[in-house]
C-alpha cells in the first residue's frame, strides 16, 4: 500500500505547495485513491511534481462538506470524469464558520456544481464498497467533540445552528496486511471515532495506524482549559496499540503537545510526505 500527502498546511521537504486543506494519495492492490481533494486545483500541481498519475484514480472520497477538502473535486473531474465520487448526502448542506462580531458568518461549504457532476455517490450512513474499502459514520458521541468546532454552522430554515458534523464520514482502507484509518477533520472527536469503529466492527478490528487532523487547531492563544482538552486527547490516544500520522486542522502547537505525550507513537505529515508502512 502505499499513502501519499498531496496537499496540506505546512510545507514539506518534496518541493509541493502547501494550503489549508487537505488531500492524500492512496494506492492498494485493487485501488487508486483519493481522500479530500484539497481547497483547490493544488492537489493536481502537486501530484504532477510528485509523479501520481491522477487519470488513473477510481474512487474519490470526501470527509466533509467543507470548502478546504472538496475545492480540488471540480479541477480533478475535468481530468478524470470517470472516477466515482463519494459523499455523504448531508455534505452538499449549508455550512458556515463564526469569524467574529465584526466579521460574521463565512460560508466554508462545498461548491454547488459538484453536485452536477454525474459521478458524485450519495452514501447515507456506513457503507462497504469492497473487501478493501469501508465508509463508517459516528452516530453516536459518547465523548464531546473539539471545542473548536463550536464556532461551525450549519444554515437552515433561516437560522444558525450548531454543526453536529452528520456530512463527516471516515474511511477504513484493508490491503495487504494492513489496516488503516482515515479520518479527514475528526469533527466528531477522533475518540468518538476510534469508539464507534470498535463498537461496529468489533474489539479485533483494529487499525495499525489512523492518518488524519484532529481539529484543534486555534488562531490565538489556547487558555489552559483547551490545553488540558488537547493533553486528555493525547494520553487517551497513548493507551490505543496504533500509531497515529496527524495533519492540517491539528495545527503545529497542538501537534507540539501531543507528540511530548505520544512520542513515537504521533508524526506529522507534511504537504507532499509520503507516509511508509
Amino acid at each position: 500500500m502505499r499513502i501519499v500527502n498531496l496537499v496540506e498546511n505546512e510545507l514539506g521537504a518534496s518541493g509541493c505547495e502547501a494550503a489549508h486543506g487537505l488531500s492524500f494519495y492512496i494506492e492498494t492492490k485493487n485501488h487508486k485513491i483519493l481522500f479530500d481533494t484539497s481547497p483547490s486545483d493544488l492537489l493536481l500541481k502537486n501530484a504532477g511534481k510528485l509523479g501520481i498519475d491522477l487519470t488513473k484514480i477510481d474512487s474519490v472520497f470526501l470527509s466533509h462538506g467543507h470548502y478546504d477538502h472538496s475545492g480540488g473535486i471540480l479541477p480533478f473531474a475535468k481530468i478524470n470524469p470517470d472516477a466515482k465520487i463519494y459523499m455523504q448526502k448531508n455534505a452538499v448542506r449549508e455550512y458556515y464558520a463564526f469569524d467574529g462580531e465584526d466579521l460574521g458568518y463565512r460560508y466554508i461549504g462545498i461548491d454547488k456544481k459538484i453536485l452536477e457532476l454525474p459521478q458524485v455517490v450519495f452514501l447515507e450512513g456506513d457503507v462497504k464498497i469492497d473487501d478493501e474499502l469501508q465508509i463508517f459514520c459516528v452516530d453516536n458521541r459518547i465523548r464531546p467533540f473539539p471545542s473548536t468546532n463550536r464556532r461551525l454552522k450549519l444554515f437552515t430554515e433561516g437560522k444558525y445552528i450548531q454543526d453536529e458534523f452528520n456530512h463527516e464520514q471516515n474511511l477504513i482502507v484493508t490491503s495487504e496486511n494492513h489496516r488503516l484509518l482515515f479520518s479527514g477533520c475528526s469533527h466528531n472527536g477522533i475518540l468518538n471515532i476510534l469508539d464507534t469503529m470498535e463498537r461496529k466492527f468489533g474489539p479485533d478490528f483494529k487499525p495499525e495506524l489512523v492518518i488524519g487532523g484532529f481539529h484543534l487547531m486555534k488562531k490565538t492563544e489556547y487558555s489552559a482549559n483547551e490545553i488540558s482538552e488537547i493533553e486528555e486527547i493525547a494520553n487517551l490516544l497513548k493507551k490505543y496499540k496504533t500509531k497515529f500520522a496527524t495533519c492540517h486542522c491539528t495545527g503545529l502547537p497542538a501537534y507540539e503537545m501531543m507528540k511530548k505525550i505520544m512520542k513515537d507513537q504521533l508524526c506529522y505529515v507534511h504537504s507532499g510526505d509520503e507516509i511508509y508502512l
